[in-house]
């Protein structure tokens, strides 16, 4: 792959470590935290050393945090990603009824965690965005934004989104009523509305709201 000099520098904190002596640095995201079904997942990428030093290959120009591309974009960048044997990343997903046994944190944190340990080799140093992660077994820094600071936590956005998109489009086979391709399981009008005439399906979190009972509240009031 040829290399491009970005317009913004997002790997100024894996330098900041490089010059540290770190050299496996892996970049962690989540996505899914948010809906009312489906898994939260989680994503951890590794890149090369001599690619934090001499920036991306020309094919990831406009990586950004998954939030800021488009659909086809996140798509390119996934299989230019998923496609680079240089590239050490790992994909791990908690499901629906761990995340109402647990609770929303816990189950990310998890992913998290099952992420990193299925990397080949261990990372000696980790970028989180968000807020730190105690159960973390590694050193760790949180970067508020991180996806938009951070060339590996935006890689690792990008491989979570994506992941979790087409596992709902999957979802959207099994279960039509619901509208599950288009709104991915968020809150939408559409989504509450479909829980107000079907109910929940197995792939719902019980324990948010408003699928979580509460006296007198009804899925009808969320539609209006």
């Amino acid at each position: 792959m040829s290399k491009l000099s970005a317009t913004v520098d997002r790997f100024v904190e894996e330098r900041r470590l490089l010059a540290a002596g770190i050299r496996l640095i892996a970049g962690i995201d989540e996505a899914g935290r948010g809906p009312l079904a489906g898994p939260v997942l989680a994503a951890a990428v590794v890149f090369p050393e001599e690619t934090i030093r001499d920036g991306l290959p020309a094919d990831l120009a406009g990586l950004n945090d998954s939030k800021q591309l488009t659909a086809a974009q996140r798509e390119f960048f996934f299989g230019v990603l998923t496609g680079w044997p240089d590239l050490d990343f790992s994909i791990a997903r908690v499901e629906p009824d761990l995340i109402d046994q647990w609770n929303i944190l816990r189950a990310t944190h998890r992913a998290m965690h099952e992420a990193v340990s299925n990397l080949r080799r261990r990372p000696q140093h980790v970028l989180v965005d968000g807020l730190p992660v105690a159960t973390l077994p590694l050193p760790h820094t949180a970067l508020v934004k991180g996806d938009a600071r951070s060339y590996s936590i935006a890689a690792a956005s990008v491989l979570a989104k994506v992941t979790r998109d087409r596992i709902m489009a999957t979802y959207d086979r099994l279960y039509p009523a619901y509208g599950f391709a288009r709104h991915k399981g968020y809150p939408t009008r559409e989504h509450l509305a479909a829980l107000a005439r079907h109910g929940p399906c197995p792939i719902h979190r019980r324990s948010f709201a408003p699928l979580k009972p509460v006296p007198g509240r009804e899925f009808a009031a969320f539609t209006r």
